[in-house]
Parts: structure tokens; C-alpha cells; sequence
């Protein structure tokens, strides 16, 4: 699948076999995660491999959707605003910018490979940090990661006419 293809392709599955995802394809897709851009090429972040048969009960406390669990593995874009570049300007630091774009290229490489994903922001924080267990990195986002069992549902996109501004 070309990258365009991959990109009309994506969308947020809420519906997961519980087939394994292979060794390899998810090499792959941790391979996609370290590959990601980051401000000076800090690479603030840590990816966690969740098993949700063996985390089910703490994973439900994170996000208690049920469809979460049904995926054999979920995983966790977690940051370090120490370890992440700062904008000197404004003393913008972009640890969160950094994980999103990991998160991004964990799911796009992962709907290449054919398997599913969703972007999971709406979780627990405290719940989340107690299931990392880490002072030095804070949870950013979630996916599942499964092959998929559900149809994607029709959502009404902008135009890049009304996104877009040519200046």
C-alpha cells in the first residue's frame, strides 16, 4: 500500500479479533515509532507494549472501553518534557508534539501492515501513570493495536479548501 493509500485507508477501529499480531509486523511498526522526527532529534518519549490479557484489569481503569481490550496488544506514547527540546522564544517545550508525531507514525505504519488502531487521548492520567510506573515519563496516548473486526464508520471530513489559507 502506497502512503497516500495509507492515509485515506486509516481510521479508528472500535472492533478487534483477538488474532495475534505477528512478531514481526510489530517490529515493524516500533521500528516506524523510533524512526519518528523529533525537535533536535531529542526522541523524548518511551513506547510500552502493553499486553491487555495480562493488564486487562488495570488497562479497563485507564479506558474502560470495551473494544480496547478486545486487541492482544495496546500501546503507550509516553514523553519527557525534560529530555524534549524547548522553543527559546517562548520556553515552548514540545515533548507532547514529539509524542503525537510517534503516535502518528506508529498508526500509519500499522494501517500499512493491514492492522488496526485507534488514537486514544480520553484516558485516566492517573491511572495510566500507575500502570507505566515511571518518573520520568508521562503517558500522552493510547492505542490498541489488533486486526480488525469492525467497519469503519462514515465521518464528514473539511475540504482542504476550508483548512487551507494561501498567504
Amino acid at each position: 500500500m502506497d502512503f497516500f493509500e495509507t492515509i485515506e485507508k486509516r481510521y479508528s477501529v472500535r472492533g478487534y479479533t483477538d488474532e495475534p499480531v505477528s512478531k514481526e509486523d510489530l517490529d515493524k511498526i516500533l521500528d516506524a515509532a523510533a524512526l519518528a522526527p523529533t525537535g533536535v532529534n531529542f526522541q523524548p518519549f518511551k513506547v510500552y507494549v502493553i499486553d491487555t490479557n495480562k493488564n486487562a484489569e488495570t488497562l479497563k481503569k485507564v479506558y474502560p472501553a470495551e473494544w480496547f481490550l478486545e486487541a492482544p496488544i495496546a500501546l503507550c506514547v509516553a514523553v519527557s518534557a525534560d529530555k524534549a527540546w524547548t522553543r527559546k522564544f517562548d520556553n515552548k517545550n514540545i515533548a507532547d508534539i514529539d509524542g503525537t508525531i510517534v503516535m502518528d507514525h506508529i498508526i500509519l505504519a500499522a494501517t500499512a501492515l493491514g492492522i488496526g488502531t485507534c488514537y486514544i487521548a480520553n484516558f485516566n492520567p492517573d491511572e495510566a501513570k500507575k500502570l507505566i510506573d515511571s518518573d520520568e515519563y508521562e503517558p500522552l496516548l493510547f492505542t490498541p493495536i489488533g486486526h480488525i473486526d469492525a467497519e469503519a464508520r462514515l465521518q464528514d471530513k473539511k475540504t482542504k479548501e476550508d483548512l487551507v489559507e494561501f498567504m
